[in-house]
């Protein structure tokens, strides 16, 4: 199977990385993992994270398919970011093509989570012959409604259009995005993750989490950083969006932020084959709060769509997993 099989180096990190793949993409060495064998199950992770986020799918998924996971450039354990620079979404996507070609995983299920969610679902617009089906946990596709950041003159006419969703865009970003620009830019990294993270998860839920997954959100904070100081989301286009065909598992967190719920329930409104389940007593790192019903949520849709692209259905009731 292509790839280098090594242990990586290339920046300081918590945690093993032993026995990853590496793949050269565009000149990025990206790091893999993988088990199993069968149609490809591709795991995309999001901010502040890395491939270590999918530990807990990857053995369950692998009995069935060939999943693999990967860490996105600029995420440990690959060479990091260049400090000032900007970290657009559109490289992630043609690195994502280029990674499923090069070790033959197309088409590929594309599963992924927020900031990496947004990643597959673009991916499937740009390059919809390599995505058999999609599982999406909630993915910020905040540029369906507005550009980032929001002007005043997008956000009246969505007060008018949709005001439970722009209310909840503007208090996600006055309570969550804007303290942990403001920390960023006064060089208190510990500040910003606290406030982006307790805005995402849940003071408590984050407060919570093991030492050893902060560390890993410490170590991919660079990458944060210059989302949150960046351009922005790429413009994403509701007709694009109908136009994505494949099957679509819709996943949210019971406990996630309204901001993202309010996204989620405008996805599931515009993609044609689209179901959507929600997780109970999880919040937005699903995968890692509640990964039993998680797995099954995606096995599930894996068996009933594995093998089948271009399938029409109706849209299903949001059942919850315990």
């Amino acid at each position: 199977m292509p790839g280098e099989t090594t242990h990586v180096t290339g920046a300081a990190t918590s945690g093993s990385f032993e026995g990853v793949r590496t793949a050269a993409v565009d000149g990025i060495a990206l790091a893999y993992r993988e088990q199993g064998e069968g149609e490809a199950v591709v795991f995309v992770h999001g901010s502040a994270s890395d491939l270590r986020t999918w530990g807990q799918q990857l053995p369950t998924i692998g009995t069935r398919y060939r999943a693999i996971a990967y860490s996105r450039r600029y995420a440990r354990p690959n060479e990091d970011i260049e400090p000032g620079a900007d970290d657009q979404m559109l490289p992630h996507v043609d690195d994502l093509a280029a990674l499923l070609r090069l070790i033959g995983a197309a088409p590929a299920h594309l599963v992924g989570h927020s900031w990496g969610a947004f990643i597959c679902l673009l991916t499937a617009i740009r390059h919809p012959e390599m995505v058999r089906s999609l599982v999406l946990q909630e993915p910020p596709v905040l540029s369906l409604f507005v550009s980032t950041p929001p002007s005043p003159r997008e956000l009246f006419p969505l007060l008018v259009r949709r005001p439970r969703t722009a209310l909840a865009i503007l208090a996600f970003g006055a309570r969550t995005i804007a303290p942990a620009q403001r920390a960023f830019r006064r060089g208190d990294d510990d500040q910003a993750l606290h406030a982006f993270a307790h805005g995402v998860l849940g003071k408590e839920t984050y407060e919570r989490l093991p030492e050893e997954r902060k560390q890993q959100a410490r170590e991919n904070l660079a990458t944060l950083r210059a989302q949150l100081l960046g351009a922005g989301f790429p413009p994403l286009d509701e007709e694009d969006v109908r136009g994505i065909r494949v099957p679509t598992l819709l996943m949210t967190g019971q406990r996630s932020p309204a901001f993202l719920l309010r996204l989620t329930e405008h996805l599931q409104r515009l993609l044609p084959n689209a179901e959507r389940v929600d997780i109970a007593g999880a919040s937005h790192a699903m995968q890692e709060e509640n990964p039993g019903a998680v797995n099954e949520a995606i096995l599930g849709f894996l068996a009933r769509h594995a093998s089948q692209r271009n399938v029409h259905s109706h849209q299903r009731p949001s059942p919850t997993l315990e």
